[in-house]
């Protein structure tokens, strides 16, 4: 498996100078602002996501200055849904620091991240970038009803694998999605490429949401992610689903009646682990994982070899096979 430095290796001048442009899109002259949006920039993750838009550009072709814009968009978009996901999820650590509302409270929390929306609504209409103010509302709209969904079945534990599948797909594919489309179409003009990289980016978004979910059940002492806290939260993750599919009728009550009732009892979490195990939940979804990665790398088959596709294809093999 490459390294993130290798994958970023094509594409490294770029993300420099998108860092530099990124912490000038969150200036502001509000000194509390500038305070929180440092604070933000300071603990940034591994930018997977402007590294998706910056080499599905390139593979199209090169980038521009649309293609910074688009990156920067991209990125004010995932970091203020963060900072509100935190808020709903009532959440007060983020990627092993204080999150912006455990520090300043939920009110400025949600001030923040409607801020650094409208920083990128701004951005877009400003240089008349409304190519990708399209592909980004959509993945806004796509992202708040995937969450709402998943709100909603969580009282009922009634999802199936086709009701799964639609919420990851608006909760966390559409943003990759996003990334890649709006790469592609700062450089190319064609609809079907532009089509072809946006669907390269939802399979592999998809994968990587499958990836999370088996965090769930796995002991990794890396992963920063409490294990089971999915079914202690009420999730339904496609290993648990294909668990109670593979059930009785009296092993699927007794499950859901933990997982409802009896969730935060550590003892009877564990039984429902045990169970998915037992049942061949992790088997299937790692095999889901591996077939739909490979759907996303088959969309790559038109285009030329080169480094930059290399690193598509190892920033997609990255995202399954990552501790954290």
């Amino acid at each position: 498996m490459l390294t993130i430095d290798q994958i970023k290796a094509p594409i490294s001048a770029e993300m420099d100078e998108f860092e530099r442009r990124f912490r000038d899109s969150m200036k502001s002259s509000v000194p509390l602002l500038d305070t929180i949006t440092h604070y933000i920039v300071k603990r940034k993750g591994k930018q997977m996501r402007p590294m998706f838009v910056f080499l599905s550009a390139k593979i199209c072709g090169g980038f521009n200055d649309s293609t910074y814009r688009a990156a920067t968009l991209i990125e004010l978009l995932h970091t203020a849904t963060l900072v509100h996901d935190d808020v709903v999820d009532d959440s007060n650590l983020r990627r092993g620091f204080f999150s912006i509302n455990a520090l300043w409270k939920n009110k400025i929390a949600v001030l923040v991240g409607d801020y650094l929306l409208s920083r990128g609504l701004l951005l877009s209409v400003q240089h008349k970038d409304f190519h990708l103010l399209e592909i980004t509302s959509n993945s806004v709209r796509e992202m708040s009803e995937g969450e709402l969904l998943q709100i909603e079945k969580a009282r009922k534990l009634d999802i199936d694998e086709e009701i799964y599948f639609r919420i990851i797909r608006q909760k966390t594919a559409t943003l990759i999605a996003s990334c890649c489309a709006t790469g592609a179409c700062s450089i190319s003009q064609d609809p079907e490429t532009v089509e072809k990289m946006r669907k390269f980016g939802e399979l592999a978004g998809i994968a990587f949401q499958i990836k999370d979910d088996l965090f769930d059940y796995e002991n990794h002492n890396k992963t920063g992610k409490p294990t089971a806290i999915d079914i202690k939260e009420k999730k339904m993750t496609l290993p648990l689903i294909y668990a109670l599919k593979q059930s009785t009728s009296s092993e699927k009550r007794h499950i859901i009646n933990i997982v409802k009732n009896h969730n935060t009892d550590n003892a009877k979490v564990k039984e429902v682990i045990e169970t998915v195990i037992a049942k061949g939940g992790i088997a299937y979804s790692t095999e889901k994982m591996h077939e739909i990665k490979n759907q996303a790398l088959a969309m790559l088959d038109s285009f030329e070899d080169s480094v930059v596709k290399q690193s598509l294809i190892g920033l997609v093999h990255y995202t399954i096979e990552r501790n954290s």
